[in-house]
């Protein structure tokens, strides 16, 4: 692999980066590896003046921000002992599966990355057009501390490809497949007409779990960080997009809008997605109404070994193939907070219904990262599934520097079976009604703004036909981790 930086002329006072790649084989890794060279190569050239908001990073005096554009960054680790899981990943953004997932079957201790929130270093940009507008962008890396390695939730399935239930690690679908920016957007803003956004960009609904959920979407403490599905829409892989347009407009900080859209390149509407968003905040008080819907979302899973058996055939290489679940998923959520001192108080409800795709797509469909999905099933839902999902905690500041949160999150689904299977309520099929239940608690103290540690722990169990299949029922995640920020 060939990574070539070069320094472009001179503007503004700071310097332009570019980069070249040039390799053999899968692009993921080059693309990612570059990408964090490019950002490093950037981060040299910015010295650390000024301020501006940024995302995850450090806000104010201290943030690392020159003409307008800022480099910030979270570095999150810690260890964590599972009482049900597999062997850890160091693909998956957060190592472990921190809620008991099929293939849990044993105890497990190691070091578990972005336990609070998703280690990453980033760039964001702010520049002044004028009175009235202002151009913006950001791009962000995700990369996992423990192992070093890109963040890539979609190649810790396939190295599950052809494995049995009980020999395999953790692998859990998702948003990040090794690409060298998780974020990457640029767009125009204005105090009175609101952003308006393109590139690759979180959802709406990820936006919404984060501020509404008691533990704001951490892995290690709740459903919503756990798995990305309801961020997502339905879908694991779409809780960020690419090709979207996003806009967003704030009346007197009172009410808000937002509408996403995502193109899919092409003809029809396969792979397309809409979401809005309608909410308000009023003294202490925040509520937001969300509408989604995906069409053709993709779900992937890893190869059995008669479909890995099958690959040559097909002319594909079980290093970045996949099986996948086509599905048309329409969501709606509510979500609330209320914040009276030293107390917030959280609740959400998403409602969730699986479809089989009006636009079916085929095998050999190039999935995010360039993951090839081998294997199509569009048939899966031929009466539709429903999924309740729902939550509540409360964060109580006990010090300025100290959080303690206890959540619960739940969901449901219905019977979606048919023929004999039909109504079923047991865990004897997988289209059998069944439900999922965790509770965390979590201590979150901050030495400063820039350092933090924590603990907690979160109970998860399975019954019913959400328990079909599972080698375990129930998990615990105790996990002891430090953040920093800059």
């Amino acid at each position: 692999m060939n990574c070539t930086i070069e320094a472009l002329p001179a503007e503004r006072n700071y310097r332009m980066i570019s980069f070249k790649t040039a390799s053999v084989g899968s692009r993921e890794p080059r693309l990612g590896w570059c990408g964090l060279l490019l950002l490093g190569a950037m981060a040299a050239s910015v010295p650390a003046l000024a301020q501006q908001k940024t995302g995850p990073g450090i806000t104010g005096d201290d943030s690392l921000t020159w003409h307008g554009i800022t480099l910030y960054g979270v570095i999150d680790i810690g260890v964590q002992y599972d009482t049900h899981s597999a062997p850890f990943t160091p693909y998956r953004p957060s190592a472990s599966g921190n809620i008991v997932r099929q293939y849990s079957r044993e105890s497990v201790t190691g070091l578990t990355p972005s336990n609070m929130g998703q280690s990453r270093v980033g760039l964001q940009g702010l520049e002044p057009l004028g009175d009235e507008w202002s151009a913006v962008f950001q791009v962000e890396a995700f990369f996992n501390p423990q192992s070093g390695e890109i963040a890539d939730s979609l190649k810790s399935l396939a190295v599950n490809n052809g494995r049995a239930l009980a020999t395999q690690t953790v692998g859990v679908d998702g948003s990040s497949a090794g690409q060298a920016f998780q974020t990457a957007w640029v767009g125009l803003k204005s105090a009175r007409f609101g952003t308006l956004t393109f590139g690759r960009q979180v959802t709406l609904l990820l936006e919404g779990t984060i501020k509404y959920d008691p533990n704001y979407n951490a892995s290690a403490f709740g459903l919503l960080g756990a798995s990305n599905t309801y961020s997502g829409g339905g879908a694991q892989e779409d809780n960020r997009l690419d090709s979207t347009v996003k806009y967003f407009v704030s009346f007197n900080d009172l009410a808000h809008l937002g509408a996403l859209y995502k193109f899919n390149g092409s003809n029809g509407s396969a792979n397309t997605a809409f979401q809005a968003d309608m909410g308000g905040e009023y003294a202490g008080a925040s509520v937001d109404a969300y509408y989604s819907k995906e069409n053709s979302a993709i779900t992937a899973t890893s190869l059995t070994a008669a479909q890995v058996a099958a690959l040559p055939a097909l002319g594909y290489s079980v290093a970045n193939s996949l099986a996948a679940t086509i599905s048309d998923n329409t969501a709606y959520a509510l979500m609330a907070l209320y914040k009276i001192d030293p107390f917030k108080l959280f609740a959400g409800y998403e409602r969730i219904k699986y479809a089989n795709p009006r636009t079916p797509l085929s095998a050999g469909f190039n999935d995010i990262g360039d993951y090839v999905l081998a294997f199509v099933t569009n048939n899966a839902y031929s009466k539709s599934k429903t999924v309740n999902v729902y939550w509540t905690g409360v964060r109580y500041t006990v010090i300025p520097h100290l959080d303690l949160t206890v959540a619960y999150y739940g969901y449901n689904q219905n019977a979606y079976g048919t023929g004999k299977q039909a109504g079923c309520t047991t865990s004897a099929h997988s289209v059998c009604s069944g439900n999922f239940e965790a509770f965390s608690f979590d201590a979150d103290y901050y030495f400063n703004k820039h350092f933090d540690a924590y603990l907690g722990a979160m109970y998860s169990g399975v019954h019913d036909g959400v328990a079909s299949g599972y080698l375990s029922t129930t998990n615990i995640n105790p996990t002891v981790g430090v953040r920093y920020k800059f």
